[in-house]
């Protein structure tokens, strides 16, 4: 095992993260609570990870978003779902131009650094896989040309929690691209308050919001990030957990058997360690804890699992099986 100065890298990345003190002060200007939603944003723009938001309306998604954007001097784009949208809503298209007698790209919105992908389930599966395909390949092919996405580009999806008519419930292997998945709730009685009284008193709150980073500093913060330190046991952590998803039997959780239909993907495994660094990055710590580990295996493992049909007779969630696991693996 090579020596790793962790002391030295500690500095450094304290130095690096000092912008996320300004971030979370900047955005705090306008939005009330929810600092797990921000810090999540925040895990996925560091980590170059696409974030799923499930949460009822008027839970301050879209405004977390656009506030975030706003803060890091970026391009914002939201495009709300609808079940008449097409791909070329999204990626945009040719369209002829009589006057030249020529084809000319029209760009669609997926062309900016955020994207707001509202109520992603509203959208039929043609539409979905369109977004999807620009998340994966960073790129986007209109009739015979392919354009690159800017970076940073960051997809952050809403979707509708209860199974309301006319939604499109987002196929297995498409969810496992989202990096995240978290689930917002209500404010508490006090945040609720404070959220009404800044609605009445009518301030504009989009004007407060000053660019405090800038792309760049992001894209550097992503290098900073994956020069986080993960220790080996750290290493073991993470497939212990993800394994017990695959064989919880191997894991004294023999119990759980019956409730999964299949575990986690290799995909979990590098999120997992991904996520943990960014997180130690947001502390602003250049090695990983497992509490960090810890603090996001909820979010990137509730949404890369099958439940039995046995477990949803049982009311058993994906959240159960995650705490258990938790709860019985050995933390290092």
């Amino acid at each position: 095992m090579h020596h790793v100065d962790i002391e030295a890298l500690n500095q450094q990345i304290y130095i690096d993260s000092a912008f996320v003190e300004k971030l979370h002060a900047e955005t705090a200007k306008v939005i009330v609570g929810q600092e797990r939603m921000i810090e999540r944003l925040m895990l996925g723009l560091l980590s170059r990870g696409h974030v799923l938001l499930e949460g009822l309306p008027g839970l301050a998604k879209t405004l977390a978003i656009k506030t975030l954007s706003q803060a890091i001097d970026a391009r914002f784009s939201r495009i709300q779902f609808t079940p008449d949208l097409l791909p070329a809503d999204i990626i945009g298209t040719m369209i002829y131009n009589p006057a030249q007698n020529e084809f000319t790209v029209r760009k669609g919105p997926i062309f900016a650094n955020f994207i707001l992908a509202d109520e992603i389930n509203r959208a039929p599966a043609k539409v979905q896989s369109a977004l999807l395909e620009a998340m994966q390949e960073r790129q986007v092919t209109i009739g015979t040309d392919t354009f690159k996405l800017e970076e940073p580009f960051l997809v952050l999806a809403t979707q509708n929690p209860i199974e309301q008519e006319g939604t499109y419930p987002l196929p297995e292997a498409q969810v496992d691209r989202f990096m995240l998945k978290v689930k917002i709730g209500y404010p508490s009685k006090e945040e609720e308050r404070e959220i009404m009284r800044r609605n009445l008193n009518d301030e504009t709150f989009g004007q407060l919001i000053q660019p405090v980073v800038s792309p760049e500093e992001i894209m550097r913060a992503r290098k900073s990030v994956r020069n986080v330190y993960m220790d080996e046991k750290i290493e073991r952590y993470i497939l212990d957990i993800v394994f017990a998803t695959r064989n919880p039997a191997e894991y004294g959780l023999r119990n759980l058997q019956p409730l999964i239909s299949y575990g986690a993907s290799p995909r979990a495994s590098i999120n997992l360690a991904l996520a943990a660094k960014a997180y130690a990055f947001l502390k602003r710590r250049g090695y990983v804890i497992p509490e960090d580990v810890r603090n996001i295996c909820m979010d990137v493992l509730r949404h890369r699992m099958g439940l039995t049909y046995e477990a949803e007779a049982e009311n058993t969630t994906q959240e159960d099986i995650v705490n258990k696991i938790l709860n019985t693996v050995e933390v290092p």
